[in-house]
């Protein structure tokens, strides 16, 4: 007969293994070790009555009963730290800005974001969208209080995690195998660009630069058209683009660090102080992607 009671370890366990998308990513999240999160996901399952995910060689997916139960469990979690914070007088007000590149926001904001707008629903936060080379002098002259970027130096910032550098194309075009290679690459000054012109050179691939883009649009617009093969985070490769390696001709590329960085002129604010350890608690532990 299933349990009357969810109990929260158990739906902070589920919604962390959802969010991350497997066992490995979300047992840090919560603190917990692989095989202490499965055994909370089946007292959950057991709980509840029925399976809440279903269990592949490479993910997870969510039951019917799965998706019926996730949002009433953030739900639940987010009205839960709502009353931690009220009891204990920790409700935060104030502003933060946080910058953050295109591609990174969409594969790993959210879950800092939806977290740090349950525990301190009182702070205005504003997102700025740019590039790593503009995000980095703007966090120095205290135009933003924090921003998550590709490092341009080893020691820059705290290290969150390393993000994989892919070649991509489209495949109904082969762009790869034209020669000279027609690509795509970022503005001067960024990493992606600097990494990816010094692997053909060092693999002596004869290419032309046909794109120049800042965007992570412009890049994707250019391998979508069959005009460039373009150099994208892992994270950002979208369906219908193929990604590249010496099978086609082309150089493996290397990882991008991405760093915290945070300004001078935040510091003693409560609110900045709060976004960065959300940011380091939910990205530390994102795993570099294969």
């Amino acid at each position: 007969m299933p349990a009357e009671d969810l109990q929260l370890d158990w739906l902070r366990a589920f919604v962390a293994v959802v969010d991350a998308g497997s066992l490995t990513a979300a047992a840090p999240r919560v603190h917990r070790s692989q095989s202490a999160l499965s055994m909370q996901l089946r007292k959950l399952e057991a709980a509840v009555g029925s399976a809440v995910l279903t269990r592949g060689p490479r993910h997870l997916a969510l039951t019917p009963a799965g998706a019926e139960l996730l949002g009433y469990a953030r739900r639940l979690l987010a009205l839960h730290g709502e009353a931690l914070g009220a009891m204990r007088s920790e409700a935060l007000t104030g502003r933060v800005s946080l910058g953050v590149p295109d591609d990174y926001a969409l594969a790993y904001l959210t879950p800092v974001l939806r977290t740090f707008a349950a525990r301190h629903a009182g702070v205005e936060v504003t997102l700025v969208g740019d590039q790593s080379t503009l995000l980095i002098p703007k966090v120095q002259r205290g135009e933003l209080d924090l921003a998550v970027v590709t490092r341009d130096r080893h020691n820059r910032g705290r290290l969150l995690f390393r993000e994989p550098l892919v070649w991509v194309g489209a495949p109904q075009y082969e762009a790869w195998l034209r020669t000279p290679l027609p690509v795509a690459v970022y503005e001067a000054g960024s990493r992606a660009r600097a990494a990816a012109l010094a692997a053909l050179a060092d693999s002596r691939r004869d290419y032309r630069i046909v794109c120049n883009s800042p965007s992570i649009a412009g890049h994707l617009a250019a391998a979508q058209s069959g005009m460039a093969v373009a150099v994208l985070t892992r994270c950002s490769v979208p369906p219908g683009l193929m990604i590249l390696d010496a099978r086609h001709g082309l150089p493996r590329l290397e990882d991008m660090e991405v760093a915290l960085i945070r300004s001078r002129a935040s510091a003693g604010s409560a609110a900045a102080d709060a976004m960065a350890a959300e940011v380091e608690r939910t990205l530390m532990s994102t795993p570099t992607r294969a």
